[in-house]
């Protein structure tokens, strides 16, 4: 079937390329020309406009997957496309929104009579290869009308339809606050274990988790990968950001006084891994320093 694909980023452009492997006609569009004339290279028909992009889909419903940042970007994108399109048609938003942001947005469509329908999406740069974990959130028929796109990007099993609009976003934000705490905890549990008196291989001991253990995983698959590119990761900053889903997580776990201790320290460890030197930990050593003399103070600037 006929697809317009918005945002042409690594995920949407590989999105772009498994739909067409899998026989759907794609127009893309992304604000850089660079990326439409990457896609279409690859098969996809390029369009230099939203309107345009609009205007090469004569399939009735037409139907556009924005995979665009979450926040104004996405809301923006939504707006121009539901002014647009016409009745029936149907947008998918298959970023990292709010889902609150969400509904808002299909109120908004619902009234010029568009669908949007929510598809919380995983699988990162591997997507193309082994598909996308798809949890979709919306009206049914607009949802059943997409199913041949969604059964096309999802591997078997890796597509459900898991409730009414905002549903898909909600489950998609819950997945990313457990992924923060999966990620914690073998980050916590691979640091004791480089610093054990051992002196362990670090790939050796991930690799051997990954067959019959308890903890084994596919993110236990990509430890492996990354200890075999760099055995005690010094070619990598200890950086890490968050895209806003454990916030969210963790403000609706409060919300719903659900304790979450677990996602909601993960998501602290990750502010923490920012700072290039805590302030709160100098003044922790400053009152050890007070009251018994502990701290390790910095030499007096010269001049």
């Amino acid at each position: 079937m006929d697809v317009g694909m918005i945002g042409l980023g690594k995920m949407g452009a590989n999105m772009t390329t498994r739909l067409l492997r899998g026989g759907h006609r794609v127009v893309a569009y992304d604000r850089d020309p660079n990326a439409v004339r990457t896609a279409a290279a690859g098969g996809a028909t390029g369009a230099s406009s939203l309107a345009d992009l609009v205007g090469h889909l004569p399939e009735r419903p037409r139907v556009c997957w924005v995979m665009v940042p979450a926040g104004a970007p996405t809301d923006e994108t939504i707006d121009a496309l539901a002014a647009l399109l016409e009745p029936g048609d149907i947008i998918i938003d298959g970023g990292n929104t709010n889902y609150r942001d969400g509904l808002r947005a299909y109120e908004r469509c619902k009234a010029k009579g568009v669908a949007l329908v929510d598809a919380g999406t995983s699988g990162g740069i591997w997507g193309l290869q082994e598909g996308y974990c798809l949890m979709v959130g919306g009206d049914d028929d607009a949802v059943r009308h997409c199913e041949p796109i969604f059964r096309t990007l999802a591997p078997e099993k890796g597509y459900a339809h898991v409730g009414p609009p905002g549903a898909g976003h909600f489950s998609k934000m819950v997945h990313n606050g457990i992924e923060y705490g999966l990620l914690q905890a073998y980050a916590e549990g691979f640091e004791i274990l480089s610093a054990a008196p051992f002196r362990y291989d670090l790939r050796q001991i991930a690799e051997l988790w990954c067959h019959g253990s308890v903890v084994r995983s596919w993110l236990l698959e990509l430890a492996v990968r990354a200890f075999s590119e760099d055995p005690r990761l010094e070619h990598i900053r200890g950086y890490v950001e968050d895209t806003g889903e454990g916030r969210w997580t963790v403000q609706t776990a409060i919300e719903q006084s659900i304790p979450a201790p677990v996602i909601t320290l993960s998501l602290l460890a990750r502010f923490a891994s920012r700072q290039e030197e805590s302030f709160g930990a100098k003044v922790v050593a400053a009152l050890r320093n007070q009251f018994g003399g502990h701290a390790v103070k910095t030499e007096a600037p010269h001049g």
